[in-house]
């Protein structure tokens, strides 16, 4: 039985924060909260933030969670002690990688595996690459290794054999012995997470699941557990890496997938924008206070890699919506270089003590600064410690420490540090884009978070981008993620075969297991749905190349001709050459299977009881603001703006999460949700 969706909360954990949006459909009401994150427990976050939006949780019929659990213990290193059984001289698989080093030019360079040598064990057994036995598993040794695992006090097992893609039987069956002998149910299987050929990536994939998973299961169950005292009667659901969601009760089975949960979610929430706003080709450029992450969406559907890295040799091959990360935030520390170059972050102030203008003690220039400076933010909302700062102090820092070393008054220093932070944002824009093969040009910019409203519009310009759509909630859009997420379970197995020696049959085969599976797991959750979806690919190389090229199909029975025509198109199109006289390999099959949830209105995300009738009536007042010069401009409270409001820059736009940047010769406009949508030199 589907559960009625009539009160939704989505909550995101981030590193500072924890957002809320909660949708009540009958009564067409939505409420809002921003908390402070609780980092040594993050489930009291989430219910600061809904006592904030006083949810009565007895009443809700849903609730998505967006959680950053898994991604901090990976690129923190604070995980589990996890034992690792391989096949017999394979123990050095984690370390040995890809031959890559840690810094590209240098000589040195530290990297440690996600588990230690002397937790990698090795047993006998071998099968070869196409699945036939040369060596049986030794069970003895099997169980041997189980017990020094447990006696060296690991809470987290992998099994991990060299050719288990091919045939699983080994692993199956040391699964079965593990079972009974380990202590705990953190057992990751290898080829039952990811079904690849690539032994490296593999393993490094079960190990970082396995190192998570007891903490990703500790914080879900203690989470459950309150959430139940409190009254609440369902599944919580909780976000993955590929922006589906799944049930609290599996999510820790496969625990690596939740790992790019965060910008997931953002990501899904502008797809689901830009497709109701009907613009469906987007790059979103999410900036908060200490990174900016950009992903590439079209056609309404994010670009989805299972080549992961999320540092130097972590790859996480599964499935994960593809964001890309540059270290340039509002707290990004502005400097002048023994070369006597300004350079902009990537050290960053964070959160404590912050930019200079939070009043925290932060005494070194950051972009916040700059746009504090440059009259961009406004002192009086962003000056949250009382006898903090002035614009006098902020501006002596900037002249002491960057105009006088450049030549140049504090003015000058701050704009050229929105210079420098806006060319390298978009240098992270265009780079996602070319390296898909895409012209930015043929996209709208998606601008959220905090601060990524406050730059949109010059990086669209740098870009040739023609308009920036920045949804109704920015800062909260991560939030929103959660609550517009469908159901989704994404499915790899490796054939690794050239074509020309393909057995389609066996292709076809596998792609009715994976809709099978799919359409299974999706029926478990008890989740009202309003259609379902399947997306077919494959993975294919040339014969003799290492990166995969993903290919999208149109359904599950392709033949061997349309394979081949079908790579070559993608191939031709990414890399725009053609080596006609190279076979081609089919290494992966690949199905998304996709529960679609009801619509949700986005329009009720701004009360339309606030809005005023008239543009001058939403006006709050003017300042002084730099855009290569210094302009006389309107500001404007979001809220209060009316339906049908068109704004002419320059002009800036307030709220209570961000704030937005309309520049001189551009037009801005509401659509029907209350997005704003900046079209670039459309000012009459």
């Amino acid at each position: 039985m589907s559960v009625e969706q009539s009160q939704v909360a989505g909550i995101d954990v981030g590193g500072t924060f924890t957002d809320l949006v909660l949708f009540d459909a009958e009564n067409r009401t939505v409420r809002l909260a921003k908390t402070p994150t609780t980092l040594d427990n993050q489930a009291g976050g989430v219910l600061n933030a809904l006592d904030a939006a006083e949810a009565d949780i007895a009443a809700l019929d849903l609730i998505v969670h967006g959680t950053t659990t898994t991604t901090n213990a990976v690129l923190e290193r604070n995980l589990c002690r996890t034992g690792m059984i391989t096949t017999e001289g394979f123990r050095d698989i984690l370390e040995l990688g890809r031959r890559t080093r840690p810094q590209a030019y240098g000589m040195k360079g530290e990297f440690k595996p996600i588990i230690p040598r002397d937790l990698r064990l090795e047993v006998p057994e071998r099968m070869n690459a196409f699945g036939e036995e040369i060596t049986p598993l030794d069970e003895t040794a099997l169980a041997a290794a189980i017990k020094t695992l447990i006696d060296d006090d690991c809470e987290a097992l992998v099994i991990h054999f060299l050719h288990s893609y091919a045939n699983p039987a080994h692993e199956l069956r040391a699964a079965e012995i593990a079972r009974d002998l380990w202590p705990n149910g953190n057992i990751t299987i290898g080829h039952a997470l990811l079904s690849e050929s690539r032994e490296f990536e593999r393993g490094v994939t079960a190990a970082v699941n396995a190192s998570v998973q007891p903490l990703l299961r500790r914080y879900v169950e203690r989470l459950a557990d309150t959430l139940a005292e409190r009254g609440f009667k369902h599944d919580i659901l909780v976000m993955n890496g590929n922006g589906g969601m799944v049930s609290a009760r599996h999510v820790s089975v496969e625990a690596a997938k939740t790992v790019m949960s965060g910008p997931a979610s953002g990501v899904m929430a502008a797809a689901y924008t830009g497709r109701r706003a009907n613009i469906k080709n987007l790059i979103t450029y999410d900036m908060g206070g200490t990174s900016t992450d950009v992903a590439l969406i079209r056609n309404a559907e994010p670009a989805v890699s299972s080549e992961i890295e999320v540092e130097y040799a972590m790859p996480i091959h599964v499935p994960m919506v593809d964001v890309r990360t540059v270290g340039a935030g509002g707290g990004s520390i502005a400097k002048v270089t023994a070369a006597g170059l300004l350079q902009v972050g990537p050290e960053s102030a964070g959160a404590t003590p912050g930019p200079i203008c939070y009043g925290r003690g932060g005494e070194l220039p950051t972009i916040s600064d700059a746009n504090m400076l440059l009259g961009r933010l406004n002192p009086a909302r962003l000056n949250s410690v009382p006898g903090g700062p002035s614009l006098e102090d902020i501006a002596k820092v900037f002249e002491e420490k960057l105009g006088k070393p450049l030549g140049l008054d504090a003015t000058q220093a701050a704009a050229a540090v929105i210079r420098i932070a806006n060319a390298r944002m978009a240098d992270a824009v265009r780079m996602v884009s070319v390296s898909l093969g895409e012209d930015p040009r043929d996209f709208a910019l998606f601008a959220f978070g905090g601060a990524g409203p406050l730059h949109s519009t010059a990086i669209a310009r740098e870009l040739g981008i023609p308009k920036v759509l920045t949804p109704s909630r920015p800062g909260i859009t991560n939030a929103l993620g959660c609550v517009v997420a469908d159901l989704r379970h994404d499915f790899v197995n490796t054939v690794n075969r050239p074509l020309h020696m393909l057995d389609i049959d066996t292709v076809h085969a596998l792609f009715a297991e994976q809709i099978t599976e799919g359409h299974r797991l999706i029926a478990k959750e008890k989740i009202k749905l309003s259609a379902t979806q399947e997306i077919y690919s494959v993975d294919m190389q040339f014969i003799g190349q290492t990166h995969l090229l993903r290919v999208p199909l149109p359904g599950p029975k392709p033949t061997i001709e349309d394979l081949q025509s079908r790579f070559e198109k993608a191939y031709f199109d990414r890399f725009q050459v053609e080596l006609p006289e190279i076979r081609a390999n089919l290494v992966n099959v690949n199905t998304s299977v996709i529960g679609r949830r009801p619509e949700i209105d986005l329009s009720l995300l701004i009360d339309a009881a606030e809005r005023k009738p008239t543009l001058a009536d939403a006006k709050t007042g003017s300042r002084r603001v730099w855009f290569d010069g210094w302009h006389e401009t309107p500001i404007y409270w979001r809220d209060h703006l009316p339906a049908d409001a068109t704004i002419d820059g320059p002009a800036i736009v307030e709220q209570m999460d961000t704030t937005i940047i309309i520049e001189p010769g551009d037009r801005a406009e509401q659509d029907h949700d209350g997005n704003i949508i900046i079209v670039l030199g459309g000012a009459k």
